[in-house]
């Protein structure tokens, strides 16, 4: 019997992230400036920050000559380093920041349904790490594009249009939650 385990966990947005503690994403759970604990940082105009990323990990194994291969895929919150500035927030704030979180979430599902029609043998582990980079690429992307349209919730036309645009994405990747 031959085992062979590989095992790739990439947790995004920080680099630098220590804390073990997330909330994954949840259609029945929006987030609340209770879930936001860090400390807050960057420019005063900025009155709040979601850190929200995509984490893979998979495992790779052949027994008895049979290839098989599991993977996870979570969209997280990551509370400790999320943050507001409570005398400058709002419900319309909430929503722009709970946005950063469902974009993430849509970055999850578009990696699930492009990893679901990868074949499951050795290939796996190459072939998924280029398209888990392309998609976090893709996330970090849309996160910047959505800031800037929305000119970080201060268009609200802009903000608008997006809650609706990621709303019909989600329903979109609905098979892929």
């Amino acid at each position: 019997m031959k085992l062979i385990t590989a095992a790739l966990l990439l947790l995004v947005l920080s680099p630098f992230q220590t804390n073990d503690e997330k909330i994954v994403w949840q259609e029945d759970r929006k987030l609340t400036w209770a879930d936001f604990r860090g400390v807050p940082s960057g420019p005063e105009e900025y009155v709040a920050s979601t850190n929200s990323g995509v984490s893979f990990s998979f495992s790779y194994t052949v027994r008895n000559g049979q290839q098989r291969v599991n993977y996870s895929i979570r969209s997280n919150f990551y509370p400790d380093l999320s943050w507001y500035r409570p005398e400058k927030v709002n419900d319309y704030i909430l929503a722009h920041e709970q946005m950063h979180f469902d974009i993430t979430e849509l970055a999850a599902r578009k990696l699930r349904r492009a990893l679901a029609q990868l074949p499951k043998d050795g290939t796996f582990k190459e072939r998924s790490e280029k398209i888990y980079n392309q998609n976090e690429a893709d996330r970090r992307a849309m996160q910047k594009q959505y800031d800037g349209d929305s000119d970080h919730s201060n268009n609200e036309q802009e903000e608008l249009r997006w809650r609706v645009y990621v709303a019909e994405q989600l329903d979109a990747y609905d098979a892929w939650k």
